[in-house]
């Protein structure tokens, strides 16, 4: 292990251990019900910069906008990803990102706790329990009601699905909303979503023209994915093998990571950007996606192609793709012929 990953274990442990209090006991805040509360601003806050963990909030943000349809939402977040990932979302207000690096960037780190205390806002909320800094800057805002994402476990035997990590914190808001005197919504989870414009759409499926010839139906796989959810080269290249052999009638498409590496050496027809909503546009223009749990699965599910999640890991519960005929596979308990059952069944082939 490096210093600087020794380093940020070590900075964890001692966050946590710090903060681990914090919010406990958010259920005592004073609320007065005689006076109509009004919601007009919102701090959501999940300081974190990886492409799936952001994707992650796309419900919740979807669901306090459906709830409070003229309020303004800040995002308080890490790295530069977010504001590529609700380029469309027309009701956030401002983006507010911590530097990946605070330690190089101190000036611009303590800016940035310096904006949430001057906003005021009615509610904060902290998206992710074990986030340290969500934790701190829920408790650091200055907002009349704030929300620290505990643990509730009437909520947990209420909802089956409640261990995934884009529908818990749904969950413990629409809770919590209930405790401000809103009524109770039961409405479905929102699904991810990116929410690409036609214009992105139509892009998408021009750079698809190019490279499917006779506009002949596509599958997209993405071979990548890190640490020990990437699966080897040749345990990829017995996968290809038999899906070309399965889907003569489709072209199978490979979507490349950033790193530009192929788990079967390039042998499909293969796309390449670093543009999130491009590689977005181009994996909604095809028929099914197929990829290990990662990032870019979760950007496929975000634009709502049928999405076939590859788990090596026991944590499907927690981040399997759901909706639009979505589903997750674990891999260590099932067997290449059961995938190629699940798949038929999306494509309509049984």
């Amino acid at each position: 292990m490096s210093i600087l990953k020794k380093v940020n274990v070590f900075r964890r442990i001692v966050t946590r251990s710090l903060t681990k209090n914090i919010g406990s006991s958010h259920f005592e805040q004073k609320i007065d019900l005689t006076h109509k509360i009004e919601i007009k601003r919102i701090l959501i806050s999940r300081p974190n910069h990886r492409l799936g963990n952001l994707l992650l909030i796309t419900p919740l943000v979807q669901d306090v906008i459906t709830t409070f349809p003229d309020c303004k939402i800040d995002l308080f977040v890490k790295g530069g990803l977010a504001p590529i990932i609700f380029k469309n979302y027309t009701n956030i207000n401002y983006i507010i990102e911590l530097p990946k690096k605070p330690f190089k960037h101190l000036i611009r780190y303590f800016q940035v706790w310096t904006k949430i205390k001057r906003q005021r806002y009615d509610i904060a909320i902290n998206v992710a329990k074990g986030s340290s800094s969500g934790r701190l800057s829920a408790q650091f805002a200055n907002a009349k009601y704030k929300f620290f994402g505990e643990e509730d476990e009437t909520i947990q035997l209420k909802h089956k699905d409640y261990e995934h990590i884009a529908k818990y914190p749904v969950y413990e808001f629409r809770s919590f909303l209930t405790k401000l005197g809103f009524e109770e919504n039961e409405n479905p989870v929102p699904s991810l979503d990116l929410k690409l414009s036609p214009a992105e759409l139509a892009e998408g499926k021009k750079i698809v023209d190019k490279i499917v010839p006779n506009d002949k139906k596509t599958i997209s796989i993405f071979t990548y994915a890190t640490d020990d959810k990437c699966y080897s080269e040749s345990w990829w290249e017995e996968f290809y093998e038999r899906l070309k052999t399965e889907y003569e009638d489709y072209t199978i498409i490979e979507v490349l990571p950033v790193e530009n590496i192929s788990k079967i050496g390039f042998k499909a027809p293969t796309f390449y950007s670093k543009d999130i909503r491009e590689i977005g546009s181009v994996i909604a223009n095809t028929n099914i996606f197929i990829g290990a749990d990662s990032g870019i699965m979760h950007l496929a599910s975000a634009v709502q192609t049928p999405t076939v999640g590859l788990f090596s890991r026991n944590n499907q519960s927690t981040y399997l793709p759901y909706n639009n005929n979505s589903v997750a596979i674990n891999t260590n308990t099932s067997t290449i012929d059961e995938w190629i059952k699940i798949i038929n069944t999306i494509l309509g082939k049984n």
